[in-house]
């Protein structure tokens, strides 16, 4: 399996402190409609370190049960094979295409931890691996040369690369192995990336925009770069307004907006500041979503 497009690393709705199920039903029907390229429950965005295994389980089989036709893509990465390993067993009956797999965040592992990290967790599966590379959230930097050599592990076929260094990321997509995805883990980037060759992006802003963000890629991917552009132009204060507090507080607090689910979270994140949704409630009228 290739993975190209946007992909949206979907949120996670809670109300009352419990995981709103059906809140969740919601966003993901959304997405199918929107047209989205595949989906990425449990990673960062979804607030995964703060959920319980049944409640992962859960939105996995519904992700899977309302998402049948295109890939899913489900994070199961920590700072342990043993823990990440667990998370696989938990989840690998439930019909996911690949895992998300971060970088070890806290440990500070060298390069060569990092690749023998992702060489154990994809010799303990028969899925793809993505390779999540955030050293914003991690600590660590996966560099280039660590990145190339992961591309060669039998099984792992993709980085989502959140390092923000265009010049690292560009020599990925330049020297990968056939076959290969390289995704923006940012979305502000996904342009410039696809521009020198990348396959899409692992989205958060598509949690709010999922329309737009699709046909800002599918223009990208076709070669029609200035009607990217102008898309990617469209969506820069949104770009920005996602990222104003911690991910997923202002996301949730335009799904709010919107009225899809709560602007609930869990902590230690705390729900948006009113600024937050004042700035959202402006963009999202001058988008027209």
């Amino acid at each position: 399996m290739r993975l190209s497009g946007c992909g949206t690393a979907l949120a996670t709705p809670f109300r009352n402190g419990e995981v709103d199920f059906e809140a969740y039903r919601r966003l993901v029907r959304r997405q199918v409609e929107a047209g989205i390229h595949f989906l990425v429950p449990l990673g960062s965005t979804a607030e995964t370190p703060c959920l319980e295994n049944d409640e992962k389980v859960e939105l996995l089989r519904i992700t899977r049960e309302l998402c049948p036709d295109r890939p899913i893509v489900a994070g199961v990465g920590t700072n342990s094979p043993v823990a990440t390993i667990r998370n696989i067993r938990l989840l690998e009956d439930l019909g996911p295409d690949a895992w998300l797999v971060v970088v070890p965040y806290y440990n500070k592992p060298t390069q060569q931890g990092i690749y023998e990290y992702f060489s154990a967790i994809a010799a303990s599966t028969d899925k793809g691996i993505v390779a999540y590379n955030v050293p914003g959230r991690t600590g660590t930097n996966m560099t280039a040369e660590t990145a190339l050599r992961v591309a060669r592990i039998p099984g792992v076929i993709a980085v989502k690369e959140a390092s923000g260094d265009l010049a690292q990321i560009g020599r990925i997509v330049k020297e990968r192995p056939e076959g290969f995805s390289v995704l923006s883990g940012n979305d502000d980037q996904t342009f410039p990336i696809m521009g020198f060759g990348g396959d899409g992006v692992i989205s958060v802003v598509s949690n709010v925009a999922p329309d737009l963000m699709v046909e800002m890629v599918e223009a990208a991917a076709a070669g029609d770069l200035a009607k990217a552009r102008e898309i990617d132009s469209k969506l820069a204060p949104l770009y920005d307004a996602c990222f104003v507090e911690s991910n997923p507080i202002p996301v949730k607090a335009a799904l709010s907006i919107m009225g899809f689910c709560g602007p609930d979270m869990r902590l230690p994140l705390t729900t948006a500041v009113p600024s937050t949704f004042d700035t959202m409630r402006g963009i999202i009228e001058s988008l027209g979503i």
